[in-house]
């Protein structure tokens, strides 16, 4: 019998280690360290030369290899855009998704590339295009889609917000 009670009264003093009393434990301390993302700087003669030109293609059709208005990808966008002011780029988004350095899309500015993977269920890139305007929460920029031509559209649209990948500074 004092076994029993000895057994009885282990078995509750176990099962009461999973008590209502919360354990506290020490958080750990984190500084957050303020980026310029905040500040606005207008961007250089030579980016809104850039974006200026990226814009005369507005309404050009898609057309695959194309960089004139005849027909544009988008591509080759980016690389007559940054042409016209002297700044060679790699022709194809394979090989602009590794020119330059890599940023966070919180610090995105005009003239930067954002990169996105369009086909269904893939991350590869597959589509690029410059941005035209960004201020906190708000990114606009410029592309050629296969559907409508160059285009300007915003990164929060639903569509290009879940495909985007990555955003590179080439300049």
């Amino acid at each position: 019998m004092k076994k029993i009670i000895l057994l009885l009264i282990l078995c509750i003093s176990f099962s009461s280690c999973n008590s209502s009393k919360g354990v506290k434990t020490k958080k750990s301390r984190t500084t957050k360290v303020k980026t310029t993302s905040n500040t606005y700087s207008p961007p250089s003669k030579t980016i809104e030369s850039i974006i200026d030109y990226a814009q005369t293609f507005k309404g050009t059709r898609y057309k695959y290899g194309g960089t004139t208005k005849r027909g544009m990808d988008c591509s080759g966008l980016i690389v007559t855009a940054f042409q016209k002011e002297n700044i060679n780029l790699p022709r194809t988004t394979r090989d602009l998704k590794n020119t330059g350095n890599w940023i966070d899309v919180k610090d995105v500015k005009e003239g930067d590339l954002l990169f996105f993977a369009t086909k269904k269920n893939s991350r590869k890139v597959n589509h690029v295009g410059i941005v035209t305007k960004s201020r906190p929460g708000y990114v606009e920029f410029i592309h050629s889609t296969t559907s409508k031509g160059v285009i300007t559209s915003v990164l929060s649209e639903r569509y290009w917000y879940l495909a985007y990948v990555q955003a590179r500074r080439v300049m």
